[in-house]
Parts: structure tokens; sequence; C-alpha cells
């Protein structure tokens, strides 16, 4: 089928940017969550589109520091006009103004920003939907797996997640970033608890930083930024065998 699906990725990205962090720093986007899908779909082919759901974004403060950005990752951050760059700053569009039916494959990047407004982002989940219902590849790593409760097929009328194994960031890993008493109390959904309560069963990697995901049928996540290269080579994977 992925003869008919255009070879075009739609990488979406949080747009929410706050502190939560115990040393008074901020979410948004986990850099490296949207760049190593960017560069895995750019060497198999595709074209790319970046978007949130309200057309800007910020950085997640923690995956700019030494344990999450180093060699080539950090080089690419540290080169603005390297093309994911300027895709980023210059390029990022809102929801309300793609074309879904331009895309074959949907991965949500993430950050701990997407629990706070992928849950509601309309637009993007639009989005996955239509390339869900044309066929097309759904995916989505860390906390981006909460955008998908809320992506529904139109032939089922639940989440396409309802039924299906799914994984994303762990409670543990909440624990071990000293973030999970913040995130109770501004009252947001953690990964484990939004897709169950969609009807998926959750599968967590044995400690919280492995890189683990996971491909079911069209529908393809992984757990944490270890697993965003993973995710995307399982997404390209699922996308190539459509034919």
């Amino acid at each position: 089928m992925s003869a008919t699906l255009p070879r075009k990725a739609l990488i979406s990205i949080s747009s929410y940017h706050g502190v939560i962090y115990p040393d008074g720093t901020k979410t948004g986007l986990f850099y490296t969550e949207a760049l190593h899908p960017f560069e895995v779909f750019t060497q198999a082919g595709f074209e790319i589109d970046l978007a949130t759901e309200t057309g800007s974004y910020g950085l997640d403060d923690l995956s700019l520091t030494d344990r999450f950005l180093a060699g080539d990752d950090k080089a690419v951050f540290e080169n603005p006009d390297h093309p994911f760059n300027v895709k980023l700053n210059s390029q990022l569009k809102k929801a309300a103004d793609l074309d879904p039916e331009q895309y074959g494959l949907f991965f949500g990047s993430a950050g701990h920003a997407a629990l706070y407004d992928y849950p509601t982002a309309k637009g993007l989940q639009a989005a996955a939907e239509n390339v869900w219902a044309r066929g097309g590849i759904v995916a989505a790593v860390c906390h981006g797996p909460v955008l998908l409760p809320g992506v529904i097929d139109a032939t089922t009328g639940r989440s396409i997640i309802d039924g299906k194994t799914v994984t994303g960031f762990t409670v543990e890993g909440e624990v071990v970033l000293e973030v999970l008493d913040k995130l109770n109390s501004d009252g947001v959904a953690l990964v484990v608890d939004a897709v169950t309560k969609a009807g998926a069963d959750y599968s967590s990697p044995m400690h919280p930083f492995d890189d683990y995901s996971i491909t079911g049928g069209r529908l393809v996540t992984g757990a944490n930024p270890a697993s965003a290269r993973s995710g995307a080579e399982r997404a390209r994977i699922a996308f190539d065998a459509l034919t």
C-alpha cells in the first residue's frame, strides 16, 4: 500500500514550554527525539515537515545537557544551517494549516511537554487520524504516546491503540528525573495511565532509559530518548512493508 502513500513524514512537536525540573529549568521539545527520526527518514528518502499544535515551540533544557546531547547530535544542534534546525526554526508548521493528505507517516516526538498539550492537540491528532485512515504508519516515542488515545480509528470509533501493546516513558523514569510530584500536582496523566485508559496494554523496558521500541502492525512506539532512532527505523520498515 505504500506505493499509494506519499513518502512524506510529519514529525509532531509539543508546543508546551514550562518549568517542571527541580532546578527551575523547562520542558519542551526533547531535541534528539525529533532530530533522530528526522535523520532516519531523511536517509530513507522521505520528505519531512515539522509541526506543533500552535506553530511555536521551546526546547527541553534537560535534552541539551551533556547526558543527552553529545557527539554528532551536539554538532547538529550547534549548526543553525543544518536542515533539521532550518525546518525547526524557520519552517515549523501549525497543525491547523497542515494538509494531512500529504503524509504517509506520522511520528510523535516528545519531551515531558507532551503530557501537557498532546492529549488536547486536536489538530495533530486529526493529522494522525488521517494518516491512519489512509493506511499509513503512526508512531510516537517517550511521552509522545499520550497523543494516541485521541487518535480515533474511524472503523471502530475507538483509539488506534485500543487492544494493542504500546510502550512509552516509565513511572520509574519520572522518579529518577525527580519530576513525578510536579507532574502529579499539575494533574497531567502519565504515559502508562493515558494508554491503559484507552485500552492499550503497556509494555515497559527493563530499565527506564534502555532502547526499547515496539511494532504493532501500522503502530510503532518507543520508550524514551534512546528509542527515538530505533522507533523511527521501525516506522520506516513498517512503511516499506506496506507494499
